[in-house]
């Protein structure tokens, strides 16, 4: 039995668990609160979605029908393992159930058979549908399971609960089958096993391009002779205003001038540079000084 969790720490507990996370429109506050009570939670409920592909399926536990509006879950689990969150709060996804059930989910002991429904389980479990057709043929991948079996060690983690505080549809309400083409038993297994480790970090990002230099690079001293025109040289030479190094009578511009040598001569000897080392040729230690930026 433990309070609910807010939307901010479902999505930073199970991205510390490894999962790829999305948020769908409004779900911090999609739920159906003003039908009933939200809470205690008591588990984690397994479901399959009878529906095939990501966007249909997300969009349907979001919005629901007109006999069963959403949400129809908290999330949605796709076949690459990815998270879709659409709910936060009461949702329409586990209906009426068995009390033995739960008792037994409270007090974390071997599950009875699912033969009445006499207690309300949208209250009590967080859902999450998977996207499957659950007609015993559509495959589960391995991402999808591993998916299931992190958000569950995730929630039951954070809760203090062991794996028998999570069940399937099929466990709770008589009559369901879902989720159909594994066992329950085999998945609180592995979900077992994970929390008797530590979370799984999320992957490391891929090496993102380097931002351009802010600083234009040294173009090297042959760069600058007379008739050479660039953008570099305009930049230089606003820079030796700046610098109160102008010894220009109007500019400065692209072409390198005379005017921009005796100005750039003055930089270097406003660094201590003296005789043939103050020539007015730009050198590397001047001009990383100088800081052009990037034209």
């Amino acid at each position: 039995m433990a309070k609910p969790l807010s939307a901010s720490k479902m999505v930073e507990i199970l991205r510390a668990e490894g999962v790829t996370v999305h948020e769908v429109r409004n779900w911090r506050t999609h739920n159906r609160n003003s039908k009933g009570p939200w809470g205690p939670v008591n588990g984690v409920m397994i479901h399959h979605t009878v529906t095939s592909g990501t966007a249909n399926s997300v969009d349907i536990c979001y919005d629901g029908y007109s006999s069963l509006p959403g949400p129809l879950c908290h999330g949605v689990i796709d076949k690459k393992g990815h998270v879709h969150l659409v709910g936060n709060g009461r949702a329409n996804h586990a209906g009426l159930g068995d009390s033995d059930v739960l008792r037994a989910v409270i007090n974390e002991t071997k599950l009875p058979p699912d033969n009445e429904a006499d207690t309300d389980g949208n209250r009590h479990f967080y859902g999450f549908e998977c996207v499957n057709l659950g007609n015993g043929k559509d495959p589960w991948p391995e991402a999808q399971k591993e998916a299931i079996e992190k958000v569950a060690a995730a929630i039951c983690r954070h809760h203090g609960w062991s794996e028998r505080s999570v069940i399937g549809h099929k466990e709770w309400q008589p009559g369901k089958v879902d989720p159909r083409g594994f066992t329950m038993d085999s998945m609180r297994k592995r979900i077992a096993a994970r929390l008797g480790g530590k979370p799984q970090p999320p992957a490391p990002k891929p090496p993102q391009p380097q931002p351009k230099p802010k600083y234009e690079p040294f173009p090297g001293s042959g760069f600058f002779h007379v008739g050479q025109r660039s953008p570099i040289i305009t930049a230089m030479g606003r820079r030796l205003v700046a610098e109160g190094c102008s010894r220009y009578e109007e500019g400065p511009g692209p072409e390198w001038t005379e005017a921009d040598r005796r100005s750039y001569q003055a930089w270097q000897q406003k660094l201590g540079f003296k005789g043939k080392d103050a020539d007015g040729i730009p050198g590397k230690y001047s001009w990383d000084k100088l800081k052009v930026p990037n034209s």
